[in-house]
């Protein structure tokens, strides 16, 4: 086995049972190995965890690319609708719980969450500023107004109160 071959593996597993409390065991045997050989692979825990971040935020990107129409949006308010729709929906849950995982590992303070949080605000602004449409006269301003207006409309789906989400979201579309 490789790296490669296990990140997979090791990605499917915690977009199943999450990552607090993340241990190389649990971990190992979904990944068909031991514990010794992902410490041989990655060398740490953490080095493991950070990698395998990594490789999550960007399976993210390929599902963002998978469910959105390609290309840029007609406008603003299009490329917020669409992505917060596919962002919001049960196919995106996984990737939300892990992600408010790593958030709250972040808000610990614990280094590595902190690192992968930001590298994934990165990467999603990037996202967004490319799915934009090609005259907008700001992009990056555009897309850190839209990453979080995103941000908090999931953050309210996941304590229940979509309705102050999807009442947020109407009138950013309508102001962009």
């Amino acid at each position: 086995m490789t790296r490669e071959t296990l990140l997979p593996r090791l990605a499917a597993h915690v977009l199943e049972h999450g990552i607090a409390g993340l241990s190389l065991r649990p971990l190992a045997m979904a990944a068909g190995t031991s514990d010794r050989m992902l410490l041989y692979h990655f060398g740490t825990k953490q080095r493991l965890v950070a990698e395998l971040l990594e490789y999550m935020a960007a399976g993210y990107e390929v599902a963002l690319d998978t469910v959105l129409p390609p290309g840029r949006a007609a406008s603003r308010a299009a490329c917020l609708e669409s992505v917060a729709a596919a962002t919001r929906g049960a196919a995106f849950g996984p990737y939300l719980v892990l992600w408010w995982q790593i958030v709250a590992g972040a808000a610990q303070g614990e280094a590595t969450y902190s690192a992968a949080a930001g590298a994934i605000m990165d990467q999603l602004l990037g996202w967004l500023e490319q799915h934009l449409p090609a005259d907008d006269p700001d992009p990056g301003r555009a897309a850190r107004h839209m990453l979080t207006l995103i941000e908090g409309a999931q953050m309210l789906d996941a304590v229940g109160r979509p309705q102050i989400a999807d009442a947020a979201l109407a009138a950013a579309r309508s102001a962009l």
